[in-house]
């Protein structure tokens, strides 16, 4: 299932069927970054059995690179990044945004001509224009984001189904060829997600409303409530509500951290949309007439029309 967003120039793609991509021989598929992301994608291609190509593991962290080998979710390891991508095919990097640009600047210099790149960065824009600036043009990258996860991080929250009828955003870079965007469309549909082909600004501007901003202001209600002199007694009575609406705060802070410093204008943009639309109901919450209803209303009936049209 292909879906595509509007302004992306793609008169130069040919879609192909799932079947047709996997005949695709790939020897080596590297992954940099072992965490939540990085595992769940090892673990989806091993289970799926699509593909013989030996998956190899690089993380920063030693003791994370053991424990993916002895869980059988990576094949082999490399102990520096050079290594880990002189002979790869494809190199999937799922470290936190701000890494995402020494990677490619390090690994540069040492790809196969020929290997494709990618990467499940939460934002676009700058994760392209750090591809442009570093690789060389033998190169192909298509970048990439899952809109999958979970509120818990690392290699020990992995999971096989964590992508399965996921969108997974994908923006080739200009020189990218037909072939590795092929590639990687084979490498997304074998993990069970859908990709959707999206411009980086695009995709930057939309995602800042419907996931960057749900996250800022899940760390924002727990830092306020927390902090509270009242937080001791609120604590032993607070149930399911709290948990709903706290569950993205415990999201990594590095990788949020790092997604809202290269996405700030968007994010800010959709913060002040929402600041202003909590001001509205404020002035409400003393309206003993039908326009606190009406918009409490609205709210459930948008809601619910999301869950019914996407099957959520």
């Amino acid at each position: 299932m292909f879906l595509f967003v509007r302004l992306m120039d793609l008169s130069g793609f040919s879609p192909v069927s799932h079947s047709d991509i996997r005949g695709v021989e790939l020897k080596k598929i590297t992954i940099i970054g072992l965490g939540l992301l990085g595992g769940s994608i090892a673990m989806a291609l091993k289970e799926r059995k699509n593909t013989e190509a030996e998956i190899v593991g690089y993380s920063r962290r030693p003791e994370t690179v053991n424990r993916a080998k002895e869980r059988g979710i990576i094949d082999t390891s490399a102990a520096n990044l050079e290594g880990a991508v002189k002979v790869a095919d494809m190199v999937i990097i799922t470290t936190p945004v701000l890494a995402i640009e020494e990677v490619l600047k390090t690994v540069s210099r040492h790809l196969p001509s020929g290997c494709i790149v990618t990467d499940t960065g939460s934002t676009k824009v700058k994760v392209m224009e750090w591809a442009n600036e570093y690789l060389q043009s033998n190169v192909s990258f298509i970048g990439g984001h899952p809109m999958a996860g979970k509120e818990t991080s690392g290699l020990d929250g992995a999971d096989a189904a964590l992508f399965n009828n996921c969108v997974y955003c994908l923006t080739p870079a200009p020189n990218a060829t037909e072939e590795s965007t092929q590639r990687i469309v084979g490498m997304v549909e074998t993990i069970g997600a859908k990709p959707m082909f999206i411009e980086a600004k695009e995709h930057d501007k939309l995602v800042a409303g419907i996931s960057h901003l749900p996250m800022l202001i899940s760390s924002a209600f727990v830092s306020a409530t927390t902090g509270h002199s009242d937080w001791p007694d609120m604590s032993r009575i607070a149930a399911g509500g709290y948990r709903d609406m706290s569950r993205l705060a415990s999201g990594s802070p590095e990788m949020n951290k790092d997604i809202f410093v290269t996405n700030s204008a968007e994010i800010i943009r959709w913060l002040d949309l929402y600041i202003e639309e909590l001001n509205k109901y404020r002035q409400l919450l003393g309206d003993r007439g039908e326009r606190l209803k009406d918009v409490l209303e609205y709210a459930r009936e948008a809601r619910e029309k999301w869950l019914k049209e996407n099957n959520r």
